[in-house]
């Protein structure tokens, strides 16, 4: 009976804790508090890529997940960008989203609290930009990738995942 208390005290422990991890503190380009879930959209997926400006190969591979998003937005997926570029490098970032025409939702936060935010999120750390975090369908988190995808293999993922989920 004491060792089932102390298990059952450890979990509580544990959930609280994890209830009590600040979450991360994102804004959207104009300013107003956003997080991730505000863009979970049920029955789509939501392909997260947090980017920076200054970035060589989000700056090379961008237009990729913008064709993506123009093509699967209304029926199957969408994408969030999440610049790190924080509030110093704001300029930088709504310079970026200008030049590349990105036509997806995008939220700033600040470099360390975003990598922070992932390490909580998936147990890894942080290496780089760009990452992507890849949303089901019913809105759990079900792939990361550090580097940049080819939207090639984010469409057969998303595919297979599809049988999968057929197939149960």
């Amino acid at each position: 009976m004491k060792r089932t208390r102390f298990l059952l005290t450890g979990l509580l422990a544990s959930l609280l804790l994890l209830l009590s991890l600040p979450s991360l503190a994102l804004t959207t380009f104009d300013g107003k508090p956003a997080r991730v879930s505000d863009y979970l959209d049920k029955g789509k997926w939501l392909v997260v890529m947090i980017w920076a400006s200054d970035c060589r190969i989000c700056n090379h591979e961008i237009s990729h997940y913008v064709d993506f998003h123009f093509v699967h937005q209304h029926e199957d997926a969408k994408v969030l960008g999440i610049s790190i570029d924080g509030q110093e490098r704001k300029a930088a970032a709504e310079q970026f989203i200008a030049r590349h025409n990105v036509n997806f939702p995008n939220l700033i936060g600040e470099p360390g609290e975003v990598a922070a935010w992932y390490q909580r999120l998936t147990g890894d750390a942080f290496v780089g930009t760009p990452t992507f975090l890849f949303y089901d369908p019913r809105g759990e988190l079900v792939a990361r990738q550090v580097g940049a995808v080819p939207t090639e293999l984010i469409e057969k993922f998303m595919q297979q995942q599809a049988r999968k989920e057929a197939q149960r």
